[in-house]
């Protein structure tokens, strides 16, 4: 699974047990630009929060980095970001 992907699945399980439905109510709960939602969980899905908007995000959301982090999801993850094509 791709880092954005499981990032974006964890997130998207705090939203849901917080109660929201839609991305305007997290907008509202967490402060987070709208369009830096809509690109993490909305039409693009495809970009990697900075670690400080996910901070805010998971703040909004009840949750801190420890727990959003402590699922086998992060096991087997792949990067396909930017940053490690730097690094190569």
């Amino acid at each position: 699974m791709l880092l954005n992907e499981a990032i974006r699945i964890r997130i998207e399980y705090f939203v849901h047990k917080k109660g929201l439905s839609s991305l305007w109510e997290l907008y509202k709960t967490t402060g987070v630009p709208k369009s830096t939602i809509n690109a993490l969980l909305g039409s693009e899905r495809n970009n990697l929060p900075r670690l400080p908007t996910l901070l805010h995000l998971l703040e909004g959301l009840d949750t801190n980095l420890m727990e959003f982090f402590n699922d086998p999801i992060f096991m087997d993850i792949e990067d396909n970001s930017e940053d490690k094509k730097d690094i190569e």
